[in-house]
């Protein structure tokens, strides 16, 4: 069973700043680990698409996904879809099964009325707002039970490809960069990479 407190402290100084939505994210992510009886991705056994967006409030969510999963964009084992949604299917690639999870609309819905989104939407940065605010709902976050804000879907069938990593790289003709082979092309008899083909 994967715990949420053994990542906590990590998954707030990745993020950077105390809110709820990070370890909404790391709980919903342990839920959805915990349903497919899988461990924290150590290199790319675990798949993740969460569906928020990247102009929205609460897409501090990711975060805690990333954090507790181990599925990142480094690893280039996380894409998201941009939906707007505070939803993700979480893969397991080994066994090819996988589960999706959203917050439930009104638990959402009411914590967008909370104070901390209040001083949010008044511009104040969210380092900023007192942990008077902050404290009462990361602490309300790590207490309530997972059935009050989280759906999470029977397991399923989920075909995954597996892509080969690339390790074979060429000199860009035009700005001389090292680039991975994949991404270079032929323009007019040179080998550029995608900035330079663009120009």
């Amino acid at each position: 069973m994967i715990n949420v407190n053994d990542y906590l402290e990590t998954g707030f100084t990745f993020h950077g700043h105390r809110c709820p939505a990070m370890p909404l994210g790391m709980r919903a992510g342990a839920a959805a680990m915990n349903a497919l009886g899988v461990d924290r991705s150590k290199d790319k056994e675990l798949f993740m698409i969460a569906e928020t967006g990247n102009d929205h409030a609460a897409g501090c969510f990711v975060d805690g996904l990333m954090t507790i999963s181990g599925c990142t964009y480094g690893k280039s084992n996380i894409e998201k879809t941009y939906h707007g949604k505070m939803a993700f299917t979480l893969i397991d690639t080994i066994d090819q099964k996988a589960v999706r999870a959203y917050i439930k609309p009104e638990f959402f819905g009411n914590m967008l009325q909370s104070p901390f989104v209040e001083q949010r939407k008044s511009g104040v940065l969210p380092q900023d707002i007192s942990s008077e605010i902050a404290e009462p709902l990361v602490n309300k976050i790590l207490s309530i039970p997972e059935e009050n804000f989280l759906v999470i879907s029977p397991v399923f069938d989920y075909a995954f490809e597996k892509k080969k990593g690339v390790f074979d790289t060429g000199l860009c003709e035009e700005c001389g960069e090292r680039t991975f082979a994949h991404k270079l092309q032929e323009i007019n008899g040179k080998i550029l990479c995608k900035p330079c083909a663009d120009k």
